[in-house]
């Protein structure tokens, strides 16, 4: 058998099998289309009352607050220590210039 009597074999068997694919997808179609479409009742989804929704927002502020409050004290350490820094400093430096002279 010569490569090009086999490729024709598989070609059709190839042929033969898609036919056989085709009437399985048709026959699977058909049953999906047989069944009854499933019920579908539109329900309202359950939302959290007024109040759930201000304990959150609450909650979340309260959170926020404290945050900026720990960010302000540590912003004020920072700048109480630069000033102590820049005093130490200042005062090293006058006693540098004044031994010199």
């Amino acid at each position: 058998m010569s490569d090009i009597e086999k490729a024709s074999a598989e070609a059709v068997e190839a042929a033969r099998q898609s036919d056989q694919l085709a009437l399985m997808l048709a026959a699977v179609q058909a049953a999906k289309e047989s069944q009854p479409a499933p019920c579908r009742h539109h329900q309202a989804p359950a939302g959290q009352g007024a109040a759930g929704k201000w304990v959150a927002i609450g909650i979340g502020g309260s959170f926020l607050a404290v945050s900026l409050a720990v960010s302000m004290v540590a912003f004020a350490i920072g700048a109480v220590a630069l000033t102590v820094c820049l005093v130490v400093l200042r005062s090293v430096w006058t006693d540098f210039t004044h031994r010199k002279g």
